[in-house]
């Protein structure tokens, strides 16, 4: 009987053991959830310099937005982009997946009209066309996210028209210049590499040396997958804006991003680097976006974030 007594105080142990290590883990889930909601909401402005433009112009102050997955109700998202016109930047570029809610178009119109008082240029990304769907959270850790079946349509027309009656030019597959603090800026957009849409317009007529008159080279992308960044390299362009990755969205603090959400390696996820492609240098900068899907709302050691270049002369 003793023997027995002591086997199953042992298991008792044992079991409380177990509950003990469930519920520690259960609470300490339940923290990194709630972080997570948190930071999704802890906007921030990323400031960077680049020294690009021909001698004698600038500075040209760039406001690149992304991923802002816009959901009704979203007050203090809304609050936020509104506010983003006080930097009354000279050029506002927003490089695609706008949406999260077939509702959104026109709180987001909204919210956004602000900074529509300013030039700007666009190209879609796939949360443009479809909206999200719930999905195993595991499957982000395994790779590029993919088109589910029956996609939900959202209102692109109507984000799109929005966006060009308050003058923003659509880069969809186009290319069009601006004339920006006296520079002339060329632009070449595709649709979103993500889905495979991407088709390449070139630049407007007259650059890539065929004209000397100065001019700066800007190309627009939602998904910075490794074949657009090197056929804008190739193509001469001065810089490139994408977004799509949120940064990696789950990041772990001293390591960074665990996905890309593309081909692109994990310490580009987000910033300013250099891109390289058959000997050509391409400064690219990843915006870590502002959203996420309504159906996976959180941002861990990966702030939202809209970014502020400013563009300054070559020394």
């Amino acid at each position: 009987m003793a023997g027995g007594s002591t086997l199953a105080g042992r298991v008792r142990s044992i079991g409380r053991g177990f509950a003990v290590t469930a519920a520690a883990g259960a609470a300490a889930g339940a923290a990194v959830a709630g972080y997570g909601l948190w930071e999704k909401n802890q906007f921030v402005l990323r400031e960077e310099s680049l020294a690009i433009l021909p001698a004698g112009y600038g500075p040209i102050r760039v406001l690149h937005i992304s991923d802002i997955h816009f959901v009704p109700g979203q007050r203090r998202k809304a609050e936020w982009l509104a506010s983003l016109a006080e930097l009354k930047p000279d050029l506002v570029v927003n490089t695609g997946d706008n949406l999260s809610h077939v509702k959104a178009v026109e709180p987001l119109l909204a919210a956004l009209r602000p900074l529509m008082d300013f030039p700007g240029v666009f190209v879609p990304g796939s949360n443009d066309y479809f909206g999200p769907r719930p999905k195993n959270p595991a499957s982000y850790l395994l790779g590029p996210s993919g088109q589910g079946k029956d996609p939900v349509e959202l209102d692109w027309p109507r984000l799109r028209s929005g966006f060009g009656m308050e003058g923003w030019l659509d880069l969809t597959n186009r290319c069009q210049s601006l004339v920006i603090q006296g520079l002339r800026v060329d632009f070449s957009g595709v649709d979103d590499p993500h889905l495979g849409l991407e088709r390449y317009a070139g630049w407007p007529r007259g650059t890539k040396g065929q004209d000397a008159k100065p001019h700066l080279r800007v190309a627009v992308a939602h998904a910075p997958y490794q074949r657009v960044l090197d056929h804008f390299t190739g193509d001469a362009a001065d810089l490139l804006l994408a977004g799509h990755t949120h940064g990696g969205q789950i990041c772990l603090p001293g390591y960074g991003a665990l996905v890309a959400n593309c081909d692109l390696p994990t310490w580009r996820a987000k910033g300013l680097n250099d891109w390289e492609s058959n000997g050509r240098t391409t400064p690219v900068n990843v915006s870590a976006g502002i959203g996420t899907s309504r159906f996976a709302p959180v941002r861990i050691a990966c702030k939202p974030e809209a970014v502020l270049l400013t563009l300054a002369a070559r020394p």
